[in-house]
């Protein structure tokens, strides 16, 4: 049983109802977090503007700000993240729960420089990522005003930071969704609609129908501690079975690569003449 969407987030995100259950119970966090990571990498990769580190065949030269860093999809991303970029800002509210992820990242990548804030709006000029996963009061909010052209921002929140009519004023800056899954197979029926394209789910719906195929009739997911080796692991078997990415969404639709480009060739501008929206 997946719990998925926002009915992961009553109670204790599903250990009570796993306890009382007859069959296994997963709220969906870990493929959803794989999701973010996933559409966030693609969407980096096609703005181009981040490189590689010189003689590192995994971390870029970056900076990385996760909002809601504390929060269970957002600190299982933060520790996925860590092995690629090699500056990295946690947000959230809560100032000695920052400090004691302070201290767990370093342990886990000591060549990556860690910075803790309870105001991202400070430090959001500095980024090549944002990672929205919050809500609406947690970390503080932020305006579009000070965003580095060529930035994305990966919306992991529900209801969105951003309207439709925000993100317009902003041609410079990629923001996207969290990333939806497409199931694998031909015969794929959803029995409501949930305002995607057929076969098209949420990531946190699809971590059910893959664990199923992969025979894991286990609670995988519970809790709002998310360990990132589920993430990794929930990923790779997306891989296995065929399930894809579906196609990267911003607060205004389904993005194009040519909207992309034209996202791209904005920031180019915008960096050659040094000008600021707002």
């Amino acid at each position: 049983m997946g719990l998925g969407a926002f009915t992961k987030i009553v109670g204790d995100a599903g250990v009570t109802i796993a306890a009382r259950s007859s069959i296994p119970v997963t709220t969906g966090n870990s493929l959803s977090a794989a999701a973010t990571l996933w559409a966030a990498k693609e969407a980096c990769r096609k703005m181009g503007f981040l490189k590689p580190i010189p003689g590192d065949p995994i971390r870029v030269d970056g900076t990385v700000m996760i909002i809601g860093a504390t929060g269970s999809i957002g600190k299982a991303c933060t520790s996925v993240l860590g092995a690629s970029f090699n500056n990295i800002i946690i947000a959230a509210i809560n100032a000695p729960r920052l400090m004691a992820y302070k201290k767990e990242l370093q342990d886990m990548y000591p060549g990556v420089k860690v910075q803790i804030t309870t105001q991202p709006a400070r430090f959001a000029s500095q980024c090549d990522l944002i990672v929205v996963s919050t809500s609406a009061t947690e970390g503080g909010a932020f305006g579009l005003e000070n965003i580095k052209p060529g930035c994305v921002i990966c919306d992991v929140s529900r209801p969105l930071t951003f309207s439709a009519e925000v993100a317009l004023t902003r041609p410079d800056v990629l923001i996207i969704e969290s990333g939806e899954i497409e199931l694998p197979g031909e015969n794929v029926k959803v029995d409501c609609d949930l305002g995607l394209e057929k076969s098209v789910v949420y990531a946190c719906l699809a971590e059910t129908a893959l664990l199923t195929l992969e025979g894991r009739y286990e609670s995988f997911t519970l809790s709002r501690n998310i360990n990132y080796k589920k993430v990794k692991e929930i990923y790779k078997i997306a891989r296995k079975h065929g399930a894809r990415l579906a196609q990267i969404r911003s607060p205004n639709g389904i993005i194009t690569d040519q909207e992309i480009e034209l996202c791209r060739e904005h920031a180019l501008a915008a960096l050659k003449k040094e000008v600021r929206y707002g």
